[in-house]
């Protein structure tokens, strides 16, 4: 069993700061790559930033430069500070790791339960 548990999501006024976490537990040998996606009211999921485990990273074009993603390897846990928030920032974020179970296991993506962020303006 692998869970992923977020927190850290809320109300903020644009401008603002906001700081997301996910933690992964249970039956883990190693994890790849760690992210978050976002999911706005009727609109599809779109990777907002991933970091790989020797900490390459990766964003969405309208998050270059307000958001950076880490990870605490040891913890299995990674973050999403998000600065100079915007209206368009708002939507559900889910985080995902790609996990291997087992010594040479195959690898499977799995999911927390979202954690929802609103920036008013």
């Amino acid at each position: 069993q692998v869970q992923l548990v977020e927190s850290g999501g809320g109300l903020v006024q644009a401008g603002e700061s906001l700081k997301l976490s996910c933690a992964a537990s249970g039956s883990i040998f190693s994890i790849d790559v760690m992210g978050w996606y976002r999911q706005a009211p009727g609109e599809q999921r779109d990777l907002v930033a991933s970091v790989t485990s020797d900490g390459s990273t990766n964003y969405a074009d309208s998050v270059k430069g307000r958001f950076t993603i880490s990870r605490d390897n040891a913890k299995n846990t990674v973050y999403l500070q998000m600065n100079s928030l915007k209206a368009e920032d708002a939507g559900v974020y889910y985080c995902y790791a790609r996990i291997i179970r087992q010594r040479n296991g195959p690898q499977f993506k799995y999911w927390g339960q979202g954690t929802r962020v609103t920036v008013s303006s």
